[in-house]
């Protein structure tokens, strides 16, 4: 019995240092994921309009108006607020397509052409994806949300957006 104490002893130090360094490794990934996490500026109010012209509801959005900050879009972004988003806005009015890599969020993607009527939406995207999502029409604006704000804010195809 008292040879067996110090083997114990020892061996709950070993699994304790273990325990500690597979701790320290998480929390260093963990620190490294949050550290490619972006934050954006939101600055461009965007109001969905009903077919009467009312605002449905209304948004702050981070632009993305030249070819780096589109191609970026809302990768590595972590969070967004219930009431921001972001938006694109390209010099042409033509079909367009987007993708999910690198986005670790589910979005509503939705395509506005030049007269600021949104001519499709695709509904809670898949992170990560690599599906081209294509606006069907021709589109000179794209609006990115969270997951679900279209369908609780009752947004349609059709419907107008004002910015």
């Amino acid at each position: 019995m008292k040879q067996a104490l110090p083997l114990l002893i020892t061996a709950l130090l070993v699994i304790t240092a273990a325990c500690s360094q597979s701790s320290e490794k998480q929390n260093s990934e963990s620190t490294a994921d949050n550290s490619r996490s972006r934050s954006l500026d939101y600055v461009q109010p965007i109001s969905f309009l009903s077919a009467a012209g009312d605002t449905i509801s209304t948004i702050e959005a981070a632009i993305a108006d030249d070819d780096e900050e589109r191609s970026q879009g809302l990768m590595d972004v972590n969070e967004l607020p219930a009431d921001k988003g972001m938006l694109f806005i390209f010099d042409e009015n033509k079909p367009r397509s987007f993708w999910m890599a690198n986005t670790p969020l589910s979005l509503d993607i939705i395509f506005v052409n030049a007269d600021k009527t949104i001519v499709r939406i695709h509904h809670s995207t898949q992170p990560f994806s690599e599906k081209n999502l294509a606006s069907q029409q021709p589109a000179r604006y794209v609006i990115e949300t969270n997951a679900g704000y279209c369908v609780s804010h009752d947004i349609q195809e059709g419907m107008k957006v004002d910015f």
